[in-house]
């Protein structure tokens, strides 16, 4: 299916798409919902920190040595298929440790298995569910639905901490998990009855090649577009930068800011309710014409609002709420823009591989700089970090937008077919190069 075929997308493949994403929503926000309660129920049950960094590490080893083999997965089996599995081996995992939970005989080792479980079905889901977007949704309709799903993330942390938190109080933990069940089901259901278009093999391509060539391919082809490379590089420096500033959060209320719990709360809150009107905003407005102008000045704003959270003085915390606010209102339409580059000029058949190698590599910075801002944060203060992450996003991106590279990827998107621009810097391989 190429650009001009998606332009010309019927409305019924919008509603096809939506329906989809409906029952998406629902199984986003029960994930959610039961992620808060096992992280409480770990940290109730143990008080140690250690507990917790390792159910941390069960959410993020998937996304970096499972992701590369799901998208050459995904882009060989059936994507519907795919979603439709991932959601109930997660939905089924759940149900084992909630039937542990009511005999009581849960170990922490279990929760363990059933987190790394969920994400490894994660890394399977997100990748399939981006490259059906791009065959479902019109080229031009693609950054508005990548804010939606922004902002949806958005509402999953603003929504389901105070629900898990409700529903702890009045149900056990067994019947909380019992509502990713329910939420798997909405979400399975509408894969039963809807069409979702499966890419095109490549022209004159018979037999299909090996995994490990499949993933070479990938590799050649992100080699090939320096522009998609840089893109990709940046997406992973500002996880090395930004999941820090996450962590980090309750020491600059306590240490910086002398708050407590109820400063770290509207400090988190301003963060969802931050990415859920960035969303919306993107959903609206689509951007301008040009995808990666939008994103990398979305950056480089986001960049400063961290920046003055760092250099907010400790007699200063709504200037530090509301600078947070801001940062986090830029993030999804950056994030948003720069993934509809990403699905526009990516062949719909290699989009598979090439999300879960971004995925893949993000993933992999979430440790590293947790390590690298730890010392930092002891020698310097933890403000220290966030200027220096705001500053380095703000700088980087600014820089991008005069990388030739990166600028013309929206002159080949807006005239051009994925797999017309592909052409024009070959990523084929010659016949028995295998």
């Amino acid at each position: 299916m190429n650009a001009k075929q998606l332009s010309a997308t019927t409305p019924a493949s919008m509603r096809s798409f939506f329906t989809v994403w409906a029952g998406q929503v629902f199984s986003l926000l029960g994930s959610e919902l039961v992620q808060f309660a096992l992280v409480w129920w770990l940290t109730t049950t143990t008080g140690s920190a250690m507990v917790l960094v390792l159910a941390s590490m069960m959410a993020v080893l998937p996304r970096v040595f499972v992701s590369p083999v799901a998208g050459a997965l995904v882009d060989r089996w059936n994507r519907r298929l795919v979603m439709m599995v991932a959601d109930g081996l997660s939905a089924l995992a759940i149900v084992l440790l909630a039937a542990l939970f009511a005999f009581d005989a849960v170990q922490i080792w279990h929760v363990y298995v059933v987190m790394f479980v969920r994400a490894a079905c994660g890394a399977f889901h997100w990748p399939a569910m981006q490259a059906s977007t791009t065959l479902m949704v019109p080229e031009e309709h693609l950054a508005r639905v990548a804010g939606l799903n922004q902002a949806l993330q958005g509402l999953g942390s603003v929504v389901a901490p105070p629900l898990g938190a409700l529903l702890l109080s009045v149900l056990p933990m067994q019947a909380v998990l019992a509502v990713d069940v329910v939420t798997a089901i909405l979400a399975i259901s509408p894969l039963l009855f809807v069409h979702i278009p499966q890419p095109e093999r490549p022209a004159g391509q018979v037999d299909r090649p090996s995994m490990v060539a499949d993933l070479r391919d990938a590799l050649r082809f992100l080699r090939a577009w320096p522009g998609i490379l840089l893109i990709i590089a940046i997406a992973v420096l500002v996880n090395l930068l930004i999941f820090p500033a996450l962590s980090l959060q309750p020491l600059l209320v306590t240490e910086h800011f002398g708050g407590d719990v109820l400063q770290l709360a509207w400090l988190q809150s301003a963060f969802g309710v931050g990415m859920v009107s960035g969303g919306v905003t993107l959903s609206v407005w689509g951007g301008f014409k040009r995808r990666s102008l939008t994103g990398l000045l979305a950056l480089a704003l986001s960049g400063a609002g961290f920046a003055i959270v760092g250099l907010a003085p400790a007699n200063a915390f709504p200037v530090a709420l509301g600078a947070m606010f801001f940062a986090w209102f830029m993030n999804p339409i950056a994030n948003g823009s720069l993934m509809a580059v990403l699905q526009v000029i990516v062949p719909a058949e290699m989009q598979g591989r090439v999300f879960t190698l971004l995925q893949s590599a993000a993933g992999a910075m979430i440790p590293l700089g947790l390590v690298l801002a730890g010392p930092l944060a002891e020698v310097l203060g933890v403000q220290i970090w966030f200027l220096v992450a705001g500053f380095a996003m703000a700088v980087m991106a600014v820089g991008a937008l005069f990388v030739p590279a990166i600028t013309r990827l929206d002159d080949i998107a807006n005239r051009k077919s994925p797999q017309a621009a592909s052409l024009e810097e070959p990523v084929t391989v010659p016949a028995g190069a295998r």
